[in-house]
């Protein structure tokens, strides 16, 4: 019955998601000049038409020079960008599936083959070295002002929901870690401290959306950078992160993680996973995301350590306790557009595993 749960629909504000499987955010960089062509359209239609019941965009650069790299990373800006979008948003829609617009800064971490600086909020990067230059105090509100613009156009352009991208060691998950968050102006120190800029984004983008429209929030203990980094040790700490990005009007929250079925604070619980405990303590809907689907090995950060991907029955386990209300799955839908309809209708047994050298080589 679990698994069938996941098949039923899930209503968030405006937003009603016909089940429960949504598409992980993947970069691709196949948007020349920023602009979503026919391809990127049909990539996204071809998992609608599989299954997947909320389809969550690549990371979608603010429309500021100093945001993203390279180009070839979609943007949110310009008559034939939105046009773009507008036949992603049609795709997905004529296979009944719902879309987000994933909003991204990439801060220190961006690129700069291109001579543009890279900005974080004190000008040291992940490894905590010095690198670009520190945002000034008044370039925040113009940064948040750039979000809540960026969350209108999106709603405008038809997308039914947006994606805040504050993981994984980019401009707001640096304001959060304290490796790269050395301010001393209000917008550092303490985590509470640490998360005030993140929030002033989100009720940004909530001014701008209206109160109807739905915000989705992506979060992550490690970084591009640090696997094994965290923000918040303990649930109380996790509290104190996701409080204030909730009063400032979160609706969803996407805590991204390596492996969904990984306990977070085992002191605490042998076995609830970050999504749990986010579910715990906000009682918002969640998005559980990590390995889902996957049948093949691959090392953890601890040296020597293999993981074995856990089957599909623990997701649905996890489902069953009420952990998570949607799950994300990533590179299984590279490999096959077609994982949730399969898994669905009981087909999942010759699937071989993600094959990543395959996948990429498609990226269809």
């Amino acid at each position: 019955m679990a698994l069938n749960d996941l098949f039923q629909p899930l209503t968030v504000r405006s937003l009603t998601v016909p089940n429960r499987f949504a598409m992980a955010p993947m970069t691709r960089q196949a948007s020349p000049e920023g602009i979503p062509g026919p391809d990127v359209a049909e990539y996204y239609r071809r998992r609608a038409a599989g299954g997947v019941g909320l389809i969550i965009t690549e990371g979608i650069r603010l429309p500021d020079p100093a945001a993203g790299y390279p180009a070839s990373v979609p943007t949110i800006a310009g008559d034939q960008v939105l046009a773009g979008w507008r036949r992603v948003v049609d795709g997905v829609h004529s296979e009944g599936a719902t879309i987000a617009a994933q909003l991204w800064h990439q801060g220190i971490e961006r690129r700069d083959d291109d001579g543009v600086q890279p900005v974080g909020p004190s000008g040291v990067d992940g490894r905590g070295e010095p690198r670009g230059r520190a945002l000034e105090r008044d370039e925040l509100a113009q940064i948040a002002e750039q979000y809540a613009r960026s969350a209108a156009t999106a709603r405008d352009v038809g997308f039914d929901t947006v994606e805040i991208h504050g993981a994984h060691g980019y401009l707001l998950d640096e304001f959060f870690w304290e490796r790269t968050n050395r301010r001393t102006d209000g917008y550092g120190g303490t985590l509470a401290e640490r998360t005030r800029f993140p929030a002033e984004v989100v009720a940004a983008v909530r001014a701008a959306v209206g109160p109807d429209y739905p915000i989705i929030f992506r979060f992550s203990q490690w970084k591009g950078t640090d696997y094994a980094a965290s923000i918040a040790e303990d649930p109380a700490k996790l509290a104190e992160l996701l409080t204030p990005l909730v009063a400032a009007g979160v609706d969803v929250l996407h805590p991204s993680t390596r492996r969904h079925y990984v306990p977070a604070f085992e002191d605490h619980d042998p076995e609830l996973s970050l999504a749990g405990w986010t579910k715990k303590i906000t009682g918002l809907p969640v998005i559980a995301v990590g390995s889902v689907g996957l049948e093949t090995q691959f090392r953890s950060e601890k040296r020597g350590e293999v993981i074995s991907p856990a089957p599909v029955d623990r997701l649905v386990e996890q489902f069953d306790a009420g952990e998570f209300d949607v799950v994300a799955i990533g590179r299984a839908l590279l490999a096959d557009p077609t994982w949730v309809n399969r898994l669905r209708h009981d087909e999942l047994d010759g699937f071989s595993g993600y094959d990543a050298a395959a996948a990429l080589s498609k990226l269809a």
